[in-house]
């Protein structure tokens, strides 16, 4: 290398320094406060984020995201869950997003963002851990132990909001998540089988039976292929589950945040 050719050189690394260091988040919302940046980031909160979280952000199939800030969330660790999804949960990438897009949503949010005192938590955890391993572990698991029909729930405290929980164990929530759709295989000779359905294509189906044995059939080979419509889950109505006993078995679901590495503060 020439001493003449060494200014270029040098000159190359600023601007590649400086224009690494423009795609690193900001560790504060430079758009906070902005009324311009609140209304544009409504529209695409609404458009984006609306039908997991809530109109109001307090969680329908995704969380309450109105306690981030008070949970001890930051600027830049949002912007980068926004931006990059979390690896293993339901909540996505959101590539195509501007970054003073995201910057938008987050000023919105900070304007539904519940402050840092909240109602003290209802319920014992301890009997609810109780209550949950009598009459959810055989389908659940949590951290690596219980059932494999339903979903694993060792995150379910930062996935949900309370309210979403007590709708989805009291049954006024229908639907399921994929992997765990309820569907009913009857051969031609033989008893039907019932489990959750995990591949499918236009000839075979595999499931999960209640045995938690993952079996292949192909279609034209059953009389009937019933998927169901409601979730395998049972309804816990108060007859079953009290409303004390509700009450610790969903300050046990809340202790349950789980450990993600790739979660920013």
């Amino acid at each position: 290398m020439t001493w003449r050719a060494f200014p270029v050189v040098a000159a190359w690394f600023i601007v590649a320094g400086t224009w690494t260091q423009a795609q690193a988040p900001a560790t504060k919302n430079p758009l906070e406060g902005d009324q311009v940046a609140i209304r544009s980031g409504m529209g695409l909160f609404r458009a984006r984020c609306a039908d997991c979280h809530g109109m109001d952000a307090h969680g329908v199939r995704g969380p309450d995201i109105t306690q981030v800030w008070a949970s001890g969330r930051t600027d830049e660790g949002l912007f980068t869950t926004i931006k990059n999804g979390i690896a293993g949960t339901e909540m996505p990438a959101q590539p195509r997003l501007f970054d003073h897009e995201t910057w938008q949503i987050l000023a919105y949010l900070r304007t539904l963002a519940a402050s840092s005192r909240q109602e003290p938590p209802r319920g014992d955890a301890e009997n609810g851990r109780k209550i949950y391993q009598a009459n959810c572990g055989s389908c659940h698991r949590v951290n690596g132990t219980g059932g494999r029909l339903g979903p694993d729930l060792s995150r379910i405290g930062a996935a949900r909001s309370r309210e979403v929980l007590e709708l989805r164990i009291r049954g006024g929530v229908e639907g399921f998540l994929p992997g765990y759709e309820p569907v009913t295989l009857t051969p031609e000779n033989g008893t039907a089988v019932a489990g959750v359905k995990k591949n499918e294509d236009l000839f075979s189906v595999q499931i999960m039976d209640t045995g938690e044995r993952i079996q292949g059939y192909e279609k034209d080979k059953m009389k009937a292929v019933e998927n169901g419509v409601r979730s395998a889950m049972p309804v816990f109505s108060s007859n079953r589950l009290s409303d004390a006993d509700l009450d610790d078995l969903l300050r046990y679901l809340q202790t349950l945040r789980g450990f993600d590495p790739t979660v920013r503060p």
